[in-house]
C-alpha cells in the first residue's frame, strides 16, 4: 500500500496599501508557489477599500495572529511599519522603509527588496542610460530605495525633489551619509530637469487611483531618458508624454518583477525563478 503524498507547504501571505486592487504582485507570487509546489495564497488588504480605515497596527496583529508567513508593504505605509518591526535588515536601516515583513519566531523582521528591484530593472532596460545627472521626483518610501539605488548604479549627481522639503533634505542626507556630495536637493525643478539627464518618478502620482504627473511634462526633452516606478497602469502619463517626444522609457515593471523575486525568497525560503515571474507579470491583461 502507498504512503500517501505529503501535502504541500502552504504559505498566507498579503499587500498592504492603499489603492492596490490592480496590483500584478499576487498573481506573480502564486504562481511561482505553485510552480514549486507550494500551496501559497496572497491576499490584498487594501484599506482604499476600508472604511474606517484600521490602524496599521491593527493590521499587522491581525495578519501575525492568522500565521502569515509575511507582508509586502506598500505606499503609504513604507515608513510608517517601522515603528512595528522588532529587526530591521541593513537596507531597511539604510533607506529608512521597509516593503517586506516577515513573522518569524513571534517576530516581525523588516526587509527593502525596493533597492535591489529598481536598480535590476534598470540594468536590464537601460544598462547604457548616461548617469551624470538624474532627477528624482519623489523622496518617500520608495524614492529613498530608488535614489540609492541609483547612485550605486553610477549617477554622479542626483537632484532630489519631494513636495516636502523636509523630506527631500533627508533623502539627501542619507545619500549623502554613504556616497558623500552625490545628493542634493533642487531648488528649482525647471533648472534641474534642465541639467539631468534622465529623470525617475518615484511617486505615486500616475497610478490609476492618483492620475497625473509629479512634474510638468513641457519640462521633458527627447534627450531625457525617463523612469517610473508606476506600473499599473503600466503606461502612465509620464510615460506617455516621455515616449511621445522621442525619450527612451523605463516602466514600473522591472522595479515590480525583481523585488517581488526578492521577497518571494524571504518569505518561503526558496529562490524564485526570475523569468517565471516575469512571463506571469506580462501575462496578465491590463
Amino acid at each position: 500500500m502507498n504512503a500517501p503524498s505529503p501535502s504541500p507547504r502552504t504559505f498566507q501571505v498579503g499587500l498592504i496599501g492603499d489603492g492596490i486592487q490592480k496590483s500584478r504582485t499576487p498573481p506573480m507570487h502564486v504562481a511561482e508557489g505553485a510552480a514549486q509546489g507550494f500551496d501559497l495564497c496572497y491576499d490584498l488588504i487594501d484599506t482604499g477599500t476600508m472604511d474606517p480605515v484600521p490602524p496599521l497596527a491593527q493590521l499587522l496583529d491581525r495578519a501575525q495572529d492568522a500565521g502569515f508567513a509575511g507582508l509586502n508593504i506598500t505606499f503609504p505605509y513604507k515608513k510608517e511599519v517601522l515603528a512595528h518591526l522588532d529587526t530591521l535588515s541593513d537596507s531597511v536601516t539604510k533607506l529608512g522603509a521597509a516593503n517586506t515583513v516577515v513573522f518569524r519566531d513571534g517576530k516581525r523582521f523588516g526587509h527593502n527588496t525596493d533597492f535591489w528591484g529598481f536598480a535590476e530593472g534598470l540594468r536590464q532596460r537601460l544598462p547604457d542610460a548616461e548617469k551624470d545627472c538624474v532627477l528624482l521626483l519623489g523622496a518617500g518610501g520608495a524614492g529613498g530605495a530608488v535614489g540609492h539605488a541609483l547612485v550605486d548604479q553610477g549617477v554622479q549627481r542626483l537632484l532630489v525633489v519631494d513636495r516636502d522639503p523636509a523630506m527631500a533634505q533627508a533623502l539627501v542626507d542619507s545619500i549623502n551619509r554613504f556616497t558623500p556630495g552625490r545628493a542634493e536637493v533642487a531648488r528649482d525643478v525647471t533648472q534641474a530637469a534642465a541639467q539631468a539627464q534622465g529623470i525617475v518618478n518615484a511617486t505615486p502620482m500616475g497610478m490609476a487611483k492618483l492620475p497625473g504627473t509629479a512634474i510638468d511634462t513641457a519640462l521633458i526633452d527627447p534627450r531625457h531618458w525617463v523612469g517610473d516606478i508606476v506600473y499599473f497602469p503600466m503606461e502612465t502619463a509620464l510615460l506617455a508624454a516621455a515616449r511621445a517626444k522621442g525619450c527612451r522609457t523605463m516602466s514600473g515593471a522591472g522595479m515590480a518583477v525583481f523585488q517581488a523575486v526578492r521577497a518571494f525568497e524571504l518569505f518561503t525560503g526558496q529562490p524564485a525563478d526570475a523569468a517565471r515571474m516575469r512571463a506571469t507579470f506580462e501575462s496578465i491583461a491590463p
